[in-house]
């Protein structure tokens, strides 16, 4: 038996993504995001409302990056969720983070999250509060690298469990994308 729940914003996985920006004063801010995705080959969609500072300075900017939050960085990417920019002018700081300028995009990429993607503004549709972004360039610290591929093992990715406000660190491996399926051909 199956019970309903109606109408929720629940699925599984969603990925805590960190969305960060520069103001008119060149000064970096982030946001703990968990409404976005991949939805083309080379473009992110992420939901975020125009109050929030990161949203203004990506409005301005036409730029903003994207990182996972990890295990290693759980308390910091909280805290970028919980606390305003738009209060706390050194959200950035007080979380820990320290920031690079992008080479492709005017955007911070923060130092302590090692996998980021680097984004150009497509489009943001005030009432969907739907942000697009094109990414331009996806950047990983070496750190994170096995055999020069990102290794999930060493990024430890958190995801966020929207029922139970519970962040979770990604499992093992359990199977083979595009291979386990032709057991049935």
């Amino acid at each position: 038996m199956r019970k309903s729940f109606g109408a929720k914003s629940w699925l599984y996985p969603m990925p805590v993504l960190i969305v960060a920006a520069y103001d008119a004063d060149g000064r970096p801010n982030a946001m703990n995001a968990a409404w976005g995705g991949i939805f083309t080959d080379d473009h992110i969609g992420i939901c975020i409302s125009e109050g929030h500072k990161t949203t203004k300075n990506i409005l301005a900017t036409k730029a903003f990056t994207v990182s996972m939050a990890t295990v290693e960085q759980l308390t910091a990417c909280d805290y970028v969720g919980i606390v305003s920019g738009n209060k706390e002018a050194d959200k950035f700081a007080k979380a820990g983070f320290t920031a690079i300028r992008s080479d492709v995009v005017n955007a911070p990429i923060i130092n302590e999250l090692p996998f980021t993607l680097e984004c150009e503004m497509v489009s943001y549709d005030e009432d969907s509060n739907h942000l697009v972004g094109r990414i331009v360039n996806i950047s990983a610290d070496e750190r994170i690298l096995t055999d020069g591929k990102i290794d999930y093992r060493k990024l430890r990715p958190v995801t966020y469990d929207p029922i139970n406000h519970h962040y979770i660190e990604l499992g093992e491996v359990v199977g083979n994308a595009f291979s386990d399926g032709n057991r049935l051909k």
